[in-house]
């Protein structure tokens, strides 16, 4: 080897060196090994004599790494620097170095050299480094409305080359224009590593549409994707503009509910005291936004104020309406009356509005209310009237009991479902029920009484002519009626109403030819007044006598 380096140097001495055009760049990664490769992995010429690896020094001065010859396994280290023990060759005449850092970012020469010509392949190294996920420091505590303030501080660290700091504002990139946003961005390098740290402040002015807007710090950096800090919102200070006054609960209000009024500011942070005025009078409330009204009546009704206590001109109205009704019915309870007399009966109301009236019956719905000049049984029962308005609801009954004497309305007479007997019927009005009596036995006795009316059957058979009477009785009176009722039977009645029919026919034929012989005299009689048809009848005449003396057969 001693023989072999003299024979180098006389050999560089007299050879004339060929760098090839353009220059290779390797981007490698901080920390990570760099292959720098020679004449991109393609060392193998012909009569190859050896290979030379050399780095360019800080001040521009050439530095030898190592020299392999060919067909030797191991290189010759001639480094005496810090790649001494850092540096090493590969198969391929690649030029490896451990553990890059940011003093590796030079120019690195393979020299290739053989019997026919002298190579040099320089190639640059950059190194590279990822930088730290952004950290957001001097978070501002609340923005001012319209005011610039500082927001945050977006910091991040050890990165090659320095990155691009983006302020965002619901994902929308902030732009600096030194007046409503000021970013202010500065870049340091570690004196030992060289990695960059970024710095970037930003100062915002501040609105009341930012209550619900994010704020975010994006990284931008060569080695990968944007890296970006967790969403920041603030809260925005800004005086008030309006204020509301609320009822609640919302809705139709009635007597006894109990209210709460609920005075609110547009401003942040919200007023916590407020100024009520209630029917006019000032009540100051601290520390509270509301006022409470309990057990509401239709004196409450009105306008209500509040305002702020430092502006009274800066007040909200509210408007309540207590709905409320009143009714009053007479007279109530059960009432007595006796059948024809008049009952006056009275409804009072006192309510916010008109309201919905509804009668009913003994739980049948009534059209109108009922008039009552002259009482009829029929009109006693349960009445009820129910009113109501928005949320409220009223009622009042009487019970109406019409007394009277009985009366029979009717008593008729028919036969039986069988056809063989009579059924007599005797109808009354009176109250309380009347009792029936008969003047004679019968079966099958039934009653139905409703309403003031009873209905009263019994079936008879009679063996003679009767005259049957019902009577009917209560504490009041007593009342009767008769009928008389045929012991025929049904076939003997239908009998004799066939003789009867004949015999109106028989008299209407005979009716009818009396009608028609008087036509027939009447024409002839006629005829005699002229002489034209006294032959005619003369002739008539003989034939009548002829016919006369005719002998019967």
């Amino acid at each position: 080897m001693q023989s072999f380096v003299p024979f180098l140097g006389a050999f560089f001495a007299a050879a004339m060196f060929t760098q090839v055009s353009g220059m290779q760049k390797v981007i490698s990664t901080y920390g990570e090994n760099i292959t720098v490769p020679c004449n991109n992995g393609d060392n193998n010429p012909p009569e190859l004599i050896f290979t030379k690896w050399k780095y360019t020094k800080d001040d521009g001065s050439s530095g030898d790494l190592l020299v392999k010859a060919n067909k030797k396994d191991e290189a010759k280290i001639s480094a005496t620097d810090g790649y001494k023990e850092r540096i090493n060759i590969s198969q391929d005449s690649s030029l490896v170095i451990n553990k890059a850092t940011l003093a590796d970012q030079r120019v690195f020469t393979c020299i290739v050299v053989s019997f026919n010509n002298l190579n040099e392949y320089p190639v640059e190294v950059e190194v590279r480094k990822r930088p730290s996920a952004p950290l957001i420091k001097n978070k501002a505590n609340q923005l001012e409305n319209d005011k610039l303030t500082p927001l945050a501080e977006c910091v991040t660290t050890d990165a090659n080359p320095p990155v691009e700091i983006i302020w965002q504002k619901n994902d929308k990139p902030l732009v600096n224009d030194n007046k409503t946003i000021v970013i202010t961005s500065t870049v340091t390098k570690d004196p030992v590593t060289g990695l960059s740290s970024s710095k970037s402040n930003l100062q915002y002015t501040a609105g009341k549409q930012d209550v619900t807007s994010q704020f975010t710090c994006l990284v931008r950096h060569v080695t990968g994707a944007d890296q970006v800090s967790t969403p920041m919102s603030f809260s925005i200070h800004y005086p008030t503009e309006k204020v509301s006054l609320q009822v609640l609960p919302t809705g139709p209000i009635k007597e006894g509910d109990n209210l709460t009024l609920k005075c609110q500011a547009d401003g942040n942070p919200p007023p916590t005291s407020f100024n009520f005025y209630i029917k006019g009078q000032k009540v100051p409330v601290t520390g509270s936004s509301v006022y409470n009204l309990s057990g509401v009546t239709r004196a409450h009704s009105g306008e209500y104020k509040c305002s702020l206590p430092d502006n009274d001109k800066m007040e909200a109205t509210a408007t309540i309406t207590v709905t409320y009704l009143d009714l009053s019915v007479s007279p109530t309870g059960t009432l007595l009356k006796k059948a024809g007399e008049s009952l006056e009966l009275k409804v009072e109301k006192n309510s916010s509005s008109e309201p919905k009236v509804v009668w009913t019956k003994d739980n049948g719905k009534l059209e109108k209310q009922p008039n009552f000049t002259s009482l009829t049984y029929s009109q006693a029962g349960h009445y009820v009237i129910e009113m109501s308005v928005e949320g409220i609801k009223r009622s009042a009954s009487f019970i109406l009991v019409v007394e009277g004497s009985p009366q029979i309305t009717r008593l008729i007479k028919d036969r039986s479902p069988d056809g063989k007997n009579k059924l007599l019927t005797c109808e009354a009005e009176g109250s309380p029920q009347p009792e029936v009596q008969w003047s004679i036995n019968g079966t099958n006795g039934e009653s139905t009484y409703t309403n003031g009316k009873a209905i009263y059957t019994l079936t008879v058979v009679p063996t003679t002519n009767l005259t049957v009477t019902c009577r009917v009785t209560n504490k009041f009176g007593t009342d009767s009626m008769t009928v008389t009722v045929s012991s025929h039977s049904p076939e003997d009645e239908d009998k004799a109403k066939l003789i009867v029919g004949i015999v109106v026919g028989l008299l209407v034929a005979a009716g009818v030819v009396g009608i028609i012989y008087w036509l027939y005299m009447k024409r002839r009689q006629g005829s005699w007044k002229t002489g034209e048809k006294e032959a005619g009848t003369s002739e008539e005449s003989k034939k009548l006598e002829e016919n006369s003396h005719r002998p019967e057969p």
